[in-house]
């Protein structure tokens, strides 16, 4: 076993980022469908790993103690260039998203427990392959696998919900961009970085007018994350014991947006490109690592009818997006982003859905209503929705009653 320390777990991640960066810059089907460089480069420690382990008989471990701290901080910093002003303009649509949203959870958990049904699987583990993993992310799924284990006793309950929410983080980040291409060459739609653009869906670049950033406004924009890392902690801690538990990104996000929008009547002037910065290399760091955690071996003994489980909702989730997410957002750039969003989190998470959208506007040009109503809607709205369909769907006879 080869355990590497916290320093040398990191400086793997960045060497796991910067071949990512080189195979999706220069190999083409990676760099055409806008494929984020953390899935490139972790899958490919991850393969790497497994060959090492299965033939080397050599296991590599990795600290990744400080992987949830990179997560509150990616989302303060998302809170931080969370411009309201430009949140009143995207307003039609957040409720055209969350319109498309709501039935697709009903739908999601339907192709689950359709799929169980074909393969004579209890109802539950069809809904462990729908939202709760795949929309609910790891900390939902394993929340889910604790009763399902407890009360109904399903074996291997856990390490299935925490296979699909791993391979739903997987391929949420490796649909997005190829959906979201297809619907730009389809629809002939252009990013404002894109040859030939024809500036009909141009947003007010804010960030343009800013002076160059400095070593002091990085500083004053890593301050004012670690302030929202903090205080959304302390609120969480709050309102731990309330009826309705919120995930504690939410704390930090929300608070980032205070900042953001409150600090500037009192005199506070964020850059927000360092912001952007440091919140893309926080997201960065999160992805690589979770990618090359991965357990290959894991996934190889759980396959089976739970990857075909998964091939099937992929095949949905991405039919949605195209044909009903983006015709519902205007049919313009913004809602090709936002499709590609979608796809991160409903088959992985809000952090994949991010991803996915700097892979796109990295390539094409900026979407900044796609960044304010996806995160708003991935890291709040859907928890609660989400929760609202599971718990009418166990309650039915047929779901948990077997």
């Amino acid at each position: 076993m080869i355990s590497l320390s916290p320093v040398q777990s990191l400086l793997a991640c960045c060497l796991v980022l910067a071949i990512g960066r080189v195979l999706t810059s220069r190999i083409g089907v990676l760099a055409r469908y806008s494929i984020p460089d953390p899935i490139v480069g972790g899958l490919l420690f991850a393969v790497a790993a497994y060959l090492l382990s299965t033939w080397g008989g050599v296991s590599v471990a990795l600290e990744t103690s400080i992987k949830p701290t990179l997560l509150l901080l990616f989302f303060g910093c998302i809170g931080l260039t969370a411009n309201l002003k430009l949140l009143a303009k995207g307003g039609p649509r957040l409720i055209a998203f969350l319109l498309a949203l709501i039935p697709f959870l009903v739908l999601q958990n339907a192709v689950g427990l359709g799929m169980a049904w074909l393969l004579d699987m209890h109802p539950l583990m069809g809904l462990l392959g729908g939202t709760i993993t795949l929309v609910g992310g790891h900390g939902t799924g394993a929340a889910y696998a604790t009763r399902f284990a407890d009360v109904n006793n399903i074996q291997d309950v856990m390490a299935l919900a925490m296979t699909a929410a791993t391979m739903g983080l997987v391929l949420g980040g490796v649909v997005g961009g190829p959906v979201a291409e297809w619907i730009m060459r389809r629809h002939k739609l252009r990013g404002s970085l894109d040859p030939q653009a024809d500036g009909s869906h141009d947003v007010p670049d804010l960030a343009g007018a800013q002076a160059p950033s400095t070593a002091a406004s990085f500083i004053t924009s890593m301050t004012a994350a670690f302030v929202c890392l903090v205080a959304g902690g302390f609120l969480a801690t709050l309102v731990e014991g309330a009826p309705v538990s919120l995930p504690n990104f939410l704390w930090c996000l929300a608070t980032g947006v205070l900042i953001r929008n409150g600090g500037e009547r009192l005199g506070l002037k964020l850059d927000d490109r360092a912001t952007e910065i440091i919140g893309t290399i926080t997201l960065s760091l999160f992805l690589a690592m979770t990618m090359m955690t991965l357990d290959l071996s894991s996934v190889a003994r759980l396959a089976g009818p739970l990857a075909l489980i998964l091939a099937v909702q992929t095949l949905f989730c991405a039919l949605y997006a195209a044909w009903v997410v983006f015709r519902l957002l205007k049919r313009d750039y913004e809602a090709a982003i936002m499709s590609a969003a979608f796809c991160g989190f409903a088959l992985g998470a809000t952090a994949t859905a991010i991803a996915n959208m700097q892979a796109l506007t990295r390539r094409h040009g900026p979407a900044p209503q796609a960044f304010i109503v996806v995160p708003v809607t991935g890291a709040f709205l859907v928890d609660i929705l989400n929760v609202i369909v599971l718990t009418s769907l166990i309650s039915l006879p047929f779901v948990g009653g077997m």
